[in-house]
């Protein structure tokens, strides 16, 4: 993408209202050190400066495999899964520890989040853990994900952190995804090896000519190099986010890049994230069922783009589950819409001509009032 075209960079950083921040292990533990207090204390500082902002923020550290290696008095990365996975539940204390910590100095709640591959893998787990982040950000509260290394095995490791802060990054539909490092960005080639390479201030996330410069492994402690975070960025671009490679030591970095300065590596996401979503619900091509509406339920959603509630559907079609896009038609069978499911189908039939108030008694629990709601929705042409 040109540099016309491309969206505006600092207009990309000052509007990001979610905000991922991904930091690596040599930054988190001082290059396998021990937990860099004064470090991760920094950060949580500049989340709780974010928060007040009205920013939403997300924290990805990993560190637990290095803090445990410490703890355990090991200098190198073991090779064995069962000691990689024994570092991970001794170091994964300490580490939850320092963020609950720091985070309640400067006014934060914490909450420790661990995640598998399969977790994002099954639609029931993936909607759930959805539920849970947007939950604990509406309670003010800074959920700090790490891949859990204490269960996975190779077939469902995420690999990185850095792909696990994208794939974050789509599940919450975050704005922007700020990868910090030990590095000041991406270079046209390896600096250490090319004393011509220039610095990338700005590219469109997704660039092939991105993966051929970036390469070269990570540090001894961590698993990550400048390819995973290119390939990341890549990935969160697919869901509308714009993602930032930052030296993680950059003083008020956070700060700085939300309120537009450019910092590290700015890839910018072709896509805005709401038309991301909306054009990947419009493109289904299969739909697992359908809900019809009232006359009163179609002219909100035509007029007011409000969302569907349960009481406005009159019937349900298909056998689809919570999370499948379904179609929405008026009461002559002309579809005006289609979005996600909250509830599944068989759900759905108890539903129709119910006020949310209802739900609850209905089903034994309450997922969301909307059968879709507003955000979730994409209007048909």
């Amino acid at each position: 993408m040109s540099e016309d075209n491309m969206r505006n960079g600092s207009d990309v950083l000052r509007e990001a209202r979610r905000i991922v921040v991904k930091v690596g292990s040599s930054l988190v533990t001082n290059e396998g050190r021990g937990l860099d207090e004064g470090a991760i204390g920094e950060w949580c500082r500049q989340l709780a400066a974010l928060a007040q902002d009205g920013r939403e923020v997300i924290m990805v550290s990993s560190g637990a495999i290095a803090e445990g290696m410490k703890r355990l008095g090991w200098t190198t990365r073991p090779h064995e899964v069962d000691k990689l996975q024994a570092a991970a539940a001794v170091g994964q204390m300490g580490l939850a520890q320092m963020y609950e910590t720091k985070l309640r100095e400067n006014g934060l709640g914490s909450a420790q989040v661990l995640l598998t591959h399969a977790d994002l893998a099954d639609r029931e787990r993936y909607l759930n853990a959805r539920s849970t982040l947007v939950t604990l950000i509406g309670l003010a509260v800074v959920p700090v994900i790490n891949e859990n290394d204490t269960v996975v095995n190779d077939e469902i490791k995420f690999g990185d952190n850095d792909t696990l802060g994208a794939l974050v990054a789509n599940l919450v539909e975050a704005d922007l995804l700020v990868i910090l490092t030990d590095q000041k960005g991406l270079f046209s080639a390896d600096p250490r090896r090319d004393p011509s390479a220039s610095f990338i201030h700005e590219a469109r996330a997704g660039d092939a000519a991105l993966e051929a410069m970036a390469g070269g492994a990570g540090s001894g402690i961590g698993k990550g190099g400048m390819i995973t975070k290119v390939l990341a960025a890549k990935r969160a671009a697919q869901s509308g986010a714009s993602t930032v490679i930052a030296w993680g030591r950059e003083p008020d970095c956070l700060l700085r890049l939300a309120g537009g300065e450019k910092i590290g590596t700015l890839l910018v996401a072709p896509t805005q994230k709401s038309q991301a979503r909306k054009r990947w619900m419009a493109d289904q091509l299969q739909l697992r069922g359908a809900v019809t509406v009232d006359a009163g339920a179609a002219s909100k959603l035509r007029a007011e783009g409000k969302s569907l509630l349960p009481i406005g559907m009159t019937a349900v079609e298909g056998d689809f589950s919570r999370g499948d896009v379904i179609a929405v038609r008026d009461p002559s069978g002309v579809e005006i819409a289609r979005g996600l499911a909250n509830y599944a189908a068989a759900e759905a039939r108890i539903l129709c001509r119910k006020p949310s108030t209802e739900i609850e008694k209905l089903l034994g629990y309450i997922a969301q009032p909307e059968m879709i709601h507003r955000t979730n929705l994409v209007l048909s042409r």
